[in-house]
């Protein structure tokens, strides 16, 4: 991938480049910013620039063996490690489906990933099984006489296997490079983060998403314009909400708040159950749009529309919940998403976990005077 193909990041883009044309690549470097924002996407370009043989000041050649390999990600110096479930699945169980999935959209997530993969119920870990591999493949001659370079996608995913990774990360062997992405630097071992030099990459602004879709031939015009607006810098979401009139999780969550808000005990219980199969991943993302809507909601009660990320049937809903949702709910309901994303992450068994949630959000919603807008 070329720096030319990432979408905005300007200076980022300009941080990556100096420090390869001044000879100051350090040994391990991790770009962290929110998903979407084109993290994964710069990190493939920055790997393609280091390993191209006849780079220009501002990007790749795209046309020497070196680029022509690394845009494929078939280089054999170049080396990826991202989640995986199973206890001795490795990356390279998946190298085939990750090519892929990258080639369609450097932009994905997590969550995108994992269900790709048939991740179902289990979540996502960079194992032990993977980190000795990791050791073995740096510790080999590169075939180019050139870096050696690791790509590791969310590095937060190793958990405490990241101390198997600590003195490699901090003596490499002479021309490699740890090129870490991260969406979440407090979930990554402080003395792994400490031998990294950081990149800061920010969510997308609202010109380049809609340039980026419009490129792409996503949208066009004004429709490009309002989904930047909705996709909050987050160019994945932006493709999606491309795709598709309104988001499933948008659909689901609203008509989960209205099951609760009517408080019938057959139909709460029959949808913890459907909540219960969707997957432990598909659970949290869930939850974190319903966070992501309560925010949205905060927004629309104290500022009015214009500033408001929401669409269609979520921006109608929550409309009307301004009369029945105040700020000692709104606490309270967001800090038991919070809680239920909490307990997820610890295999809490979860048509119990559902089914708790929508009687305390059904109790939460009928703290004021009902008002039948929300049950229609």
């Amino acid at each position: 991938m070329l720096f030319s193909e990432v979408i905005g990041q300007r200076e980022a883009k300009q941080l990556a480049r100096q420090m390869v044309e001044g000879d100051r690549l350090p040994h391990a470097v991790l770009l962290y910013g929110s998903p979407g924002g084109g993290s994964l996407a710069l990190a493939l370009a920055f790997a393609q620039y280091v390993l191209c043989t006849d780079r220009r000041p501002d990007d790749a050649c795209g046309e020497c063996a070196n680029c022509r390999r690394s845009s494929r990600m078939i280089h054999p110096d170049l080396h990826f490690s991202f989640p995986v479930t199973g206890a001795n699945v490795t990356s390279d169980d998946h190298l085939v489906q990750w090519r892929a999935a990258l080639a369609q959209n450097p932009y994905l997530e997590v969550n995108d990933w994992l269900q790709l993969i048939g991740a179902e119920n289990k979540q996502g870990n960079i194992n032990k099984e993977e980190c000795n591999r990791i050791i073995h493949k740096l510790s080999l001659k590169s075939f180019e006489d050139n870096y050696k370079i690791l790509l590791m996608w969310l590095p937060e995913y190793l958990g405490k296997e990241g101390n198997r990774l600590l003195k490699l990360v901090e003596e490499p062997p002479e021309n490699t490079l740890f090129l870490m992405v991260s969406e979440n630097t407090e979930l990554i071992l402080p003395t792994i983060l400490s031998r990294c030099q950081l990149i800061k990459v920010p969510p997308l602004s609202d010109e380049a998403v809609a340039g980026g879709l419009q490129d792409r031939g996503l949208a066009a015009g004004t429709e490009a314009q309002a989904i930047a607006r909705l996709a909050n810098g987050n160019f994945n979401e932006a493709i999606q909400m491309a795709a598709r009139q309104e988001g499933d999780n948008a659909k689901l969550f609203i008509e989960w708040l209205r099951k609760c808000f009517r408080g019938h005990g057959v139909e709460m219980v029959n949808w913890s159950e459907k909540l219960a199969a969707l997957g432990r991943e598909n659970q949290k993302n869930f939850l974190l749009y319903g966070l992501h809507f309560l925010r949205e909601y905060l927004a629309l009660k104290f500022t009015g529309e214009s500033e408001v990320r929401l669409r269609g049937e979520e921006l109608s809903t929550a409309g009307k919940m301004i009369p029945i949702i105040g700020l000692e709910q709104l606490e309270k309901l967001t800090h038991l998403f919070s809680e239920c994303v909490y307990h997820i992450e610890r295999n809490a068994h979860p048509k119990i976990l559902f089914l708790d949630a929508s009687i305390q959000v059904n109790q939460i919603l009928k703290q004021k005077t009902p008002i039948a807008a929300l049950a229609k």
